[in-house]
């Protein structure tokens, strides 16, 4: 798959029925929904991809990691899968879902969110979330400029979470309290069918109780 600015972008698609498209978080690839794709035994088609400057999709230029080259690179995703579908995004890739969902709402259908967050109102938390980023791309074997695609510049999605109206499953792990936070301005905003906080998990919860996000996913396709 070529993004709009030529980047060659990773993705595997598999499986039949109800579209569904799988965005990894920062510094992970496409690889961390095998588990849940595997246990979705091809009752969907899942599509899973590796964001720009990770895994097996090509780096950008410095300046090209911003939301708006991400989007058109999940614009690029939704197509691949004939769209309009439901996306499931971890933690960045939920955060990129919830973008997504609402500058271009006829793409969507549902959202599986999984240890996701809304971004920050509060700049003093926005500033200190973008340290925080820049500190772990400083000891990271990274593309140059690749940690902006995980920093946040204004509140948009927060702003306007209130305008996406199709429905919702947030899952969470139980040791991930940041994230578990989130899933409160969800329930408050977003047409939330089920609040699903896994035992026993923690941020990677898709990676280490796939069967669980796998029937999250389930639970959402049967909200269509």
């Amino acid at each position: 798959m070529t993004a709009a600015d030529d980047l060659h972008l990773h993705l595997t698609i598999a499986g039949s029925g109800p579209s569904v498209v799988f965005t990894h978080g920062w510094l992970n690839t496409g690889d961390v929904w095998s588990g849940v794709v595997d246990a979705l035994d091809g009752s969907a088609t899942t599509l899973t991809w590796d964001l720009r400057g990770h895994g097996s999709s090509e780096a950008a230029e410095p300046g090209r990691y911003e939301r708006v080259d991400a989007l058109g690179d999940l614009a690029r995703m939704v197509e691949a899968v004939g769209g309009p579908a439901v996306l499931v995004g971890h933690s960045l890739g939920g955060y990129l879902a919830l973008a997504y969902a609402i500058e271009r709402p006829e793409d969507v259908v549902g959202l599986v969110l999984v240890a996701a967050g809304p971004g920050f109102r509060s700049m003093k938390s926005l500033e200190q979330w973008n340290a925080s980023v820049e500190t772990t791309a400083a000891d990271a074997d990274i593309p140059e400029g690749q940690q902006r695609i995980s920093m946040h510049v204004d509140s948009m999605v927060m702003d306007r979470l209130g305008e996406i109206t199709v429905p919702v499953v947030s899952v969470c792990g139980e040791r991930d309290k940041r994230f578990i936070a989130s899933m409160d301005i969800f329930d408050k905003h977003l047409d939330v069918k089920e609040r699903l906080i896994v035992p026993d998990a923690g941020h990677m919860v898709h990676v280490k109780q796939p069967q669980a996000v796998a029937g999250a996913v389930t639970t959402l396709l049967a909200h269509l």
